[in-house]
């Protein structure tokens, strides 16, 4: 009995062994083991001779009539991404037609690990080289732009291995031959800052967080370039948010969070309901400002008589004491109206009482990204049986035209969808109050003066707050320097979910400048020459300026998969697309802004232009439902 124990942890043993390092991260690449590579020798397992000999040839090029040429002419570095660009190719072999040529970047691993890049085709008259090549291989050249942050199936990291890179040519020729070989990099070691280049690569989901360690050295036995990734964080987020904070909080904390408060709210609702009472409930902001202050203040300024309660958090995980949850409990019970701006959990599980009103001041503008129950089925979205949102009484929104995305996003009646116009957009037509802001700015911020101002305000990347990231990597920051230092000052205005760290390098900060925990982005708005967004809805805002946008979507085509748009996105944004960094400097260059477009994206998502959104919500959502309810 004991030895078939032992057998049994044994081959389990040998299994993990064997697909440990290979299988975790559900790689699409192919995946070969013959050889082990190591600093200064290859390591070859006997049975396996045979089917080592295809890695040895990629490795050293197996001697044959067909001489190989090639050479790396230029290697960037920006951050984890690598731009690469060179030529390839077989003496005596032609290259003439495209359509029969194929190029990769082979990474092999020291546990061999293989993992194959197709490189882009290029006229070899388009690489950057002196060297004389004849025409009959015209398509020799060849470029990429390899994200090592980004690089498998699921958009991970390089798993953590030492790897080097080759290249592979494959040709095919009349009568159906192909040639195929594999070459070293060669000496690029002169592309390399000091020898070596190193950045980080980070990965996030709701469940995972990971970050690697990226070097660049070149390999000197073998001519060619090693990349390793070691991994230098890996956990759970999960552990560390609400749910696990109630958890570490103890069992009558939970029990009073979820069943005492629910309870409590029952009981209340036998009590009169107080038709003077309205509450300003967030689980986003600790003070008043938004959507929240504009309607505060109008209904202070018409001095009515009602009782006020503001329910403030900063966010979802700042917990709330015992006596927050009962009164919270009391006051959602009572109160006439429940004003809210943003994602509520505790609301949600509650049936509001007859008569009350629970109203949705949505802090977006317009539709763009699908949200809410219209993601249903897709990643990070929600499940049919869920709660969230169902419960609005009202919603206020810009434009009827986008009523229905609003009330496909929260399920609830399109009736109750009212298009009000969006308090805080007010602001937009109120022309005293943008030159105080501006006057305000300059004073505060002396360096914004005499420089035009790009705004760069991206939404976040992930399914959540969870998940939030932005990859920084993904723009060229010294490009954007050298190319615009002159005339602009760039300002960063990242997502407040984001959590993945950003730094500006110290040699740019007379350019760059990080603006992300300044509140208000409407006030940004008006010192912004440029906005530079992707999917944010602070297009909309910015549009009534008439102001010049670009849309910065490096990733539309993966945005549009997994997240989709209430409209089609070429057709939809109100400005020029730009994929890469070069792009939208040429588009500021040039000043190619299509601003055609803007008019009639104003008149589409806006129903009224007179900075009188707010009395209007305080009249058809409170003063009217108030007088009718007397």
């Amino acid at each position: 009995m004991l030895r078939k124990i032992v057998r049994k942890l044994k081959r389990r043993k040998a299994s993990s062994n064997a697909s440990g390092p290979i299988v975790r991260d559900e790689l699409e690449f192919s995946i070969d083991k013959p050889v082990q590579i190591t600093e200064d020798r290859i390591i070859i397992q006997k049975e396996k001779i045979s089917e080592s000999l295809p890695v040895l040839n990629e490795i050293a090029g197996k001697m044959e009539e067909h001489i190989p040429h090639r050479k790396i002419t230029q290697l960037n570095w920006n951050g984890p991404i690598m731009e690469i660009e060179g030529y390839f190719y077989l003496e005596n072999v032609s290259m003439k037609n495209e359509d029969l040529v194929k190029k990769r970047l082979i990474l092999l691993s020291t546990s061999g690990l293989k993992v194959s890049i197709p490189l882009q085709d290029v006229l070899v008259k388009e690489i950057k080289t002196n060297d004389s090549i004849d025409n009959k291989y015209s398509w020799a050249g060849f470029r990429s732009k390899v994200n090592f942050a980004t690089i498998t199936s699921h958009n991970r990291p390089l798993p953590e291995e030492d790897y080097r890179l080759f290249l592979e040519l494959e040709v095919h020729v009349l009568g159906d031959k192909v040639y195929k070989k594999s070459f070293p990099l060669g000496n690029i070691e002169h592309f390399l800052d000091n020898g070596f280049h190193s950045a980080k690569m980070e990965y996030f989901t709701a469940k995972k967080e990971m970050k690697y360690n990226l070097l660049a050295t070149y390999d000197l036995p073998l001519k060619t370039l090693k990349i390793t990734s070691s991994k230098l964080k890996d956990l759970d987020p999960s552990v560390m948010g609400l749910d696990a904070d109630l958890k570490q909080r103890g069992v009558v904390y939970r029990v009073v969070y979820k069943w005492c408060f629910s309870l409590t709210y029952k009981l209340c609702k036998l009590l009169p309901l107080q038709t003077r009472k309205i509450i300003f409930a967030s689980d986003s902001r600790s003070e008043m400002s938004g959507n929240f202050q504009f309607v505060y203040d109008e209904l202070l300024r018409r001095n009515l008589n009602y009782d006020y309660h503001l329910l403030l958090k900063k966010g979802v995980d700042e917990k709330k004491n015992y006596r927050e949850i009962f009164s919270l409990a009391y006051h959602l019970a009572t109160a006439k109206f429940i004003i809210l701006d943003d994602f509520y959990p505790m609301i949600y599980p509650l049936t509001i009482r007859k008569n009350a009103e629970l109203i949705q001041l949505w802090h977006a503008v317009g539709a763009f990204k699908t949200f809410g129950f219209s993601r249903l089925g897709r990643p990070g979205g929600p499940s049919p049986k869920s709660k969230n949102h169902r419960n609005y009484t009202k919603a206020i929104v810009s434009s009827h035209n986008v009523a229905k995305h609003y009330a496909e996003g929260f399920g609830i009646d399109i009736e109750n969808v009212i298009p009000t116009g969006i308090p805080r957009t007010d602001v937009f037509f109120d022309k005293d109050y943008q030159e105080e802001v501006r006057n305000n700015l300059y004073e505060e911020f002396p360096f914004l003066k005499g420089k035009k101002v790009i705004t760069f305000a991206p939404t976040f990347r992930g399914n959540g707050q969870m998940s939030a990231h932005y990859p920084m990597e993904v723009l060229n920051l010294e490009k954007l320097y050298n190319e615009l230092k002159d005339e602009y000052v760039f300002l960063f205005k990242i997502h407040p979910f984001v959590k993945n760290e950003f730094s500006i390098p110290y040699q740019f900060s007379d350019f760059f400048y990080d603006f992300s925990s300044y509140r208000e982005i409407n006030d940004l708005l008006f010192i912004t020459d440029i906005l530079i967004t992707d999917y944010s809805s602070v297009c909309f805002e910015y549009a009534l300026l008439n102001k010049p946008m670009i849309f910065f979507a490096y990733d539309v085509e993966e945005y549009v998969r997994t997240r989709d748009f209430y409209y089609d996105y070429h057709s939809f944004i109100p400005g020029p697309l730009a994929k890469t960094t070069e792009r939208m400097i040429d588009i500021i260059q040039k000043e190619d802004f299509k601003m055609e477009k803007i008019e009639p994206f104003v008149k589409y998502f806006f129903d009224d232009l007179d900075g009188k959104a707010t009395e209007r919500v305080v009249d058809q959502l409170i003063i009217n439902n108030f007088n009718e309810l007397t």
